[in-house]
């Protein structure tokens, strides 16, 4: 059995480049994951596609900032298989609660349809998951999480692993021994998850990325 852990033991495992998860929804303990190849998207590296460039240019979502916390974690539990339990939604919650969980959310009219959520450590930002019940909503979030991020001064998007999904929008991989010195360098470096700027809707952020392609 994992000892019970406590918000101040997780913040102190993932600035030792580790985190946790469960084998199941229901399962009672966790354990520890260290990749030997991790994931990160490089913050000057975010893809934004042409198909996404309309969804953000259409207005069809409305994106809000740590509005549901609780909802975007439900929504990245609730699939057939989850890594996500009850104690770490718990510990998410109260890390939230101490302003270091954060989460994008992504709504069609009063409904949540997509979002992401992670924590914020010094200049480090380690996304934990994220959900879509409409298409590109999830991609959305994660283009609006990006544009805040570079916004607040952050140096590291750590995405844990990577999958298909995140290699099409930028994400690589990179060794164990490389992200140990980025998050590092990026743990001593004062960020501040900032709400939302002046502009913060699809197309002003499309022409801060106008670079992007």
């Amino acid at each position: 059995m994992t000892p019970l852990l406590t918000p101040q033991v997780l913040v102190s495992a993932y600035a030792n480049g580790i985190f946790p998860m469960a084998e199941h929804r229901t399962d009672t303990d966790v354990f520890w994951v260290d990749p030997r190849k991790r994931g990160v998207l490089p913050l000057d590296g975010f893809h934004i596609s042409r198909s996404l460039r309309k969804t953000l240019r259409s207005q069809k979502f409305l994106v809000t900032f740590n509005e549901d916390f609780q909802g975007v974690v439900a929504g990245c539990a609730d699939r057939a298989e989850t890594w996500i339990n009850d104690m770490l939604v718990s510990l998410y919650s109260q890390l939230h609660s101490d302003q270091l969980a954060h989460s994008i959310e992504v709504w069609e009219e009063d409904t949540l349809v997509g979002g992401v959520f992670g924590i914020a450590l010094g200049g480090a930002f380690f996304g934990e998951s994220m959900f879509s019940t409409r298409t590109d909503a999830s991609k959305v979030a994660l283009a609006c999480l990006v544009d805040r991020l570079n916004a607040g001064g952050f140096t590291l998007f750590d995405t844990q692993f990577i999958t298909p999904h995140l290699a099409s929008l930028g994400g690589i991989e990179i060794t164990r021994a490389s992200y140990r010195q980025m998050l590092k360098k990026a743990l001593d470096e004062k960020a501040v998850f900032i709400a939302a700027p002046e502009g913060a809707d699809g197309q002003s952020l499309l022409q801060r990325n106008a670079q992007t392609s």
